[in-house]
């Protein structure tokens, strides 16, 4: 039940949009003990002045096609998942569309299944 946010540079053609979405998507399916069909994704453009990355925090080395991957779901996942799960995403978003791995920042927020309504009001992981 993730719901992720990806904030990419303006003007990327939607080709390349796609990519980034259905290789995130695809990284959470393999490793991240996601369903196929449990997908809930917005994607927000920033003018260059709206998406900041410091270019060189950590001694990483990023450039304009700076992406952030925000990723909110249940707590519970092993640390050794969650490195597989920022790998693949990496790996993925290298294959297609070409983003250097330097480039691509994610982030995990965990959260109690009580915290999620998918519809109609009601707390589907956490009825009464």
């Amino acid at each position: 039940m993730p719901l992720v946010r990806i904030d990419i540079p303006e003007g990327k053609p939607e080709a390349w949009i796609k990519a980034v979405a259905d290789g995130v998507h695809a990284a959470l399916v393999a490793t991240g003990t996601v369903p196929e069909d449990d997908r809930f994704q917005v994607i927000g453009e920033h003018k260059p002045a709206r998406l900041i990355a410091d270019p060189n925090y950590m001694n990483i080395a990023r450039g304009p096609d700076f992406t952030l991957v925000q990723i909110f779901w249940s707590v519970g996942r092993s640390d050794d998942l969650k490195r597989g799960l920022y790998a693949a995403i990496a790996r993925n978003l290298a294959a297609d569309p070409g983003l250097r791995p330097e480039d691509v920042m994610i982030t995990l927020s965990e959260t109690n299944r009580i915290d999620w309504s998918f519809g109609h009001g009601i707390a589907q992981y956490r009825p009464q």
